[in-house]
């Protein structure tokens, strides 16, 4: 219920959408979409406004970084001192003329002009169905997401060059070429290539003694989508033509973005001044989805295929395939196939049967299921983790399985301070500090990546 002593005549939904236009105008872009666009205000309650969030990393979020401004923004709206919280809202409220908010989608129409002339000697190479409107959100993809849309709003100005990184099927190319669709839909020349047809290309020029030709394709795009960019390290004159059509593209201000199946810094044999110039603009990785990212990318595809499938289904699949979206979807379609094949309904009973092969080794996933794998993954005893222990040996484990609890088994705060004996602030920190901390340190996401792994793998019977 809206308290009816709202000052200036507005109610607090008006007054939140006012408060929502200063943000726009305080907050980068990229911070502004993806964690404040889509909140509403659902209430006012003793002089605090109560603002809904689509899922709880977005509170945690927003009370952990962002909920300092937000007061003050509100209180020069309101001519008083007022208070904010953030809830989770489980029914979406439409508010105002901004989009519906959705949990964990990313979805909004695009305004698509004429397409972009072609570039000279090649083309943009993109495909119809890797768009930002396609491209599901999550804990694991939501930086790199919000790192491609300020890109995609504003090339070679927002992240120059953008680098991202993570395993493979994760959606790395997908949103390479969300970018390209969005910027050559506003007039821009782009070229998406692999590092290998980059790499073929150069050695046929040199063959054929068109290098000019060669450069003029790479340097005249206005935006340059290099996949894989992994597969040129150890080519020796691969890298010395791509060092100077980056420093070609760079000092024009043309945008490039990159990809990789590691951090520029785990490269082996990748020249130094390469590395360093990867780390000019903004690195960011994309992680395995959690299962609430997998069972939304799993209705995505669902509906993409014109087919119904229930929600038990669904997270069954999702508890299965869990490595990377392609293994998401391909479970999807077998899945669907096997229940047609045999004509049988879609039900879970299916899925066990199409999906024996990736039974989950612990069934459903519980904290204390995380807690003894990752005792036994770090080598630390099960005693030591839940104890006062603060030295560095037993505190990164800790906060890995404060991370992990939180990505796979969507726990609340409160939930997993209860099993690590912590209370919630602790626990938030535990994971902030490993979610910054897999940004710079390539160990440290392979740990995580191999201790998720480890939740799934068969039970071997002895």
């Amino acid at each position: 219920m809206y308290a009816p002593d709202v000052p200036n005549g507005r109610s607090p939904r008006e007054i939140w959408e006012i408060a929502r236009s200063h943000l726009r105008l305080q907050l980068p872009q990229s911070t502004y979409d993806t964690w404040v666009r889509d909140t509403v205000c659902v209430a006012h309650e003793d002089g605090a406004f109560v603002i809904g969030v689509s899922n709880a990393y977005a509170r945690d979020w927003l009370h952990l970084r962002l909920r300092r401004m937000i007061k003050e923004t509100l209180t020069s709206i309101v001519g008083h001192s007022v208070d904010v919280t953030f809830v989770v809202q489980t029914t979406p409220v439409q508010d105002g003329p901004e989009r519906t908010p959705a949990p964990l989608l990313e979805m909004e129409p695009a305004v698509v002009p004429a397409p972009a002339e072609p570039l000279s000697g090649g083309s943009a190479n993109l495909r119809s169905h890797y768009s930002f409107e396609t491209f599901v959100v999550g804990p694991s993809n939501r930086m790199a997401h919000a790192s491609a849309m300020a890109v995609a709003e504003r090339p070679g100005v927002a992240y120059n060059p953008l680098f991202i990184y993570g395993g493979s099927g994760l959606g790395k190319t997908h949103l390479l070429q969300a970018i390209g669709k969005a910027v050559q839909a506003n007039g821009h020349r782009v070229l998406y290539v692999t590092s290998e047809i980059f790499t073929n290309d150069l050695i046929e020029a040199i063959r054929s003694g068109s290098t000019d030709h060669f450069r003029a394709k790479y340097r005249s795009a206005d935006v340059l989508l290099l996949d894989d960019v992994h597969f040129i390290a150890g080519k020796e004159q691969t890298q010395e033509e791509f060092f100077h059509t980056f420093n070609a593209l760079h000092s024009a201000n043309r945008q490039i973005v990159l990809t990789s199946d590691r951090a520029p810094q785990a490269i082996p044999t990748l020249e130094d001044r390469l590395r360093s110039r990867f780390a000019w603009g903004m690195i960011t990785d994309i992680q395995p989805p959690n299962l609430e990212t997998r069972v939304a990318i799993l209705q995505t595809k669902a509906a993409s295929l014109g087919k119904r499938v229930p929600d038990d289904v669904l997270l069954a699949i999702a508890q299965r395939a869990h490595r990377n979206i392609r293994d998401l979807e391909g479970a999807l379609t077998k899945v669907i196939a096997h229940a047609e094949l045999f004509q049988r309904p879609v039900s879970v009973a299916v899925v066990e049967d199409a999906l024996a092969y990736l039974a989950p080794a612990q069934g459903k996933l519980t904290l204390e299921t995380v807690l003894r794998s990752a005792a036994d993954f770090f080598g630390v005893p099960l005693a030591e983790l839940i104890g006062r222990n603060r030295s560095a040996k037993i505190a990164l484990p800790r906060h890995v399985v404060m991370y992990v609890m939180r990505e796979e088994v969507g726990a609340s705060l409160q939930q997993i301070g209860q099993v690590l004996g912590r209370d919630h602030t602790t626990v938030m920190h535990g994971i902030e500090r490993i979610a910054s901390e897999m940004n710079r340190n390539p160990d440290l996401v392979q740990s995580v990546s191999a201790l998720r792994n480890r939740l799934y793998e068969p039970v071997r019977v002895r």
